[in-house]
């Protein structure tokens, strides 16, 4: 059953899921958002994986002059350094840490949780997947920027966190050198990161989708 707050997508061949994606979205959406590509990944047809999407809080946004709306947190001002309500972006993070610890306690081995987010949401994914405490599967940036590239407490146990960041080379929303900087920040920190970049704007693409199934099966084979 969903709880109020997310989406939950259980494993399409009606199997007990062993694995579970989070999918975070971006300002001003919804976790219904990302709901259409649950079913256009290409995954093995064995595979038994949860997708759980949920919902950020509405917020008043500065950029968008203090209109409230869904937001992981505030972005005061759209220079390239992105100043942001840093206090609520650690809060949206913890919050995605309970929830992947809720999954952990119903069975999911943590190594089998991959925490995936766009944009503003993959700001929250970066924050939240390098500070878990215990390892997970891996983390999914996509068209988004490390916020607190300079302020997180990373955790030893995900020093070996594998990374895909994804960027389209015609952002308008999210400079590509934005997610250029996060990626080269995790190698420059020992992560296995890896970048991929499609001639697209703020969006996904199919080449794309089928790189993030094809990289999903990857991560979470048996």
């Amino acid at each position: 059953m969903n709880h109020p707050g997310e989406l939950i997508i259980e494993p399409r061949n009606g199997k007990p899921a062993d694995a579970c994606v989070f999918i975070l979205h971006g300002l001003g959406a919804d976790g219904h958002d990302f709901e259409p590509l649950v079913p256009a990944l290409p995954l093995p047809d064995d595979a038994a994986v949860r997708f759980i999407l949920p919902h950020a809080p509405r917020l008043p946004v500065t950029i968008n002059g203090g209109m409230t709306m869904p937001a992981w947190y505030d972005i005061k001002e759209m220079s390239l350094d992105r100043q942001i309500d840093a206090p609520q972006l650690l809060a949206s993070a913890e919050r995605i840490q309970d929830m992947v610890r809720e999954q952990i306690g119903h069975g999911i081995d943590s190594r089998r949780i991959i925490l995936a987010g766009f944009s503003q949401g993959g700001a929250v994914a970066y924050q939240a997947a390098l500070s878990f405490e215990a390892p997970l599967g891996g983390l999914l940036a996509l068209s988004t920027y490390f916020a607190t590239a300079d302020s997180a407490t990373l955790s030893e146990a995900n020093r070996g966190l594998p990374i895909e960041v994804h960027h389209g080379s015609f952002d308008p929303v999210v400079p590509e050198s934005l997610g250029k900087a996060g990626y080269e920040k995790v190698r420059s920190l020992g992560y296995p990161a890896h970048y991929r970049r499609y001639p697209m704007a703020h969006a996904l693409c199919p080449q794309q989708i089928g790189d993030i199934g094809r990289w999903l099966a990857e991560r979470l084979a048996r």
